[in-house]
């Protein structure tokens, strides 16, 4: 009897991981609060999806930044208006802070040892905020009008604690020095 029911397990134990791996895709995901986007793409690394309305006549876009990430972690999102790293990058990031609320602001990266402090982007923010539910952090705002156009680099990064209500330095191996490349708000 054991013999028959252990292949019946393992494969409700695989169907499992892979409705849950297809449930994790940003296509089918659905906001708290019937937040819409028209478009997303799942990114290659972190475990992380973006999902953005980008409305032509005002140059904006509202964006959804979603990752996997412990209560203890944060995550960050970020255009890079003058070049492909992380260096130059205008970032939002998202975490618990020391009084367990959520937290999400702006911070300009400026160097591979910045202290990722509120600050001022080189562009317009509006409503930031985050959310966390399920083990996946989510930040939101309103970024423009951009000024380059509709393809950007952007970079994502995860961090495994903050020390202070700051976001220590993440892992500088393997997906998190991978996490960058091109996004097109008009054409994904």
């Amino acid at each position: 009897m054991a013999i028959t029911s252990a292949p019946a397990l393992f494969i409700s134990i695989l169907l499992s991981l892979v409705l849950i791996s297809s449930a994790q895709s940003c296509s089918e995901y659905t906001f708290p609060g019937n937040q819409a986007f028209n478009s997303c793409i799942d990114l290659p690394f972190l475990q992380a999806n973006i999902h953005w309305n980008y409305i032509p006549s005002t140059r904006t876009v509202h964006i959804a930044y979603r990752a996997n990430q412990t209560s203890t972690g944060w995550i960050a999102w970020a255009i890079n208006p003058t070049g492909t790293g992380m260096v130059g990058s205008q970032a939002l990031v998202a975490f618990h802070n020391s009084n367990g609320s959520l937290t999400a602001y702006p911070t300009p990266i400026t160097s591979y040892t910045t202290s990722m402090r509120p600050g001022a982007l080189s562009f317009q923010v509006s409503n930031i905020s985050a959310t966390y539910t399920n083990n996946q952090m989510s930040i939101f705002a309103v970024l423009g009008p951009l000024q380059n156009g509709t393809a950007v680099n952007h970079v994502w990064q995860a961090g495994n604690s903050v020390i202070n209500d700051i976001p220590s330095s993440h892992a500088t191996t393997g997906s998190n020095i991978q996490s960058m490349g091109t996004l097109n708000f008009l054409s994904g």
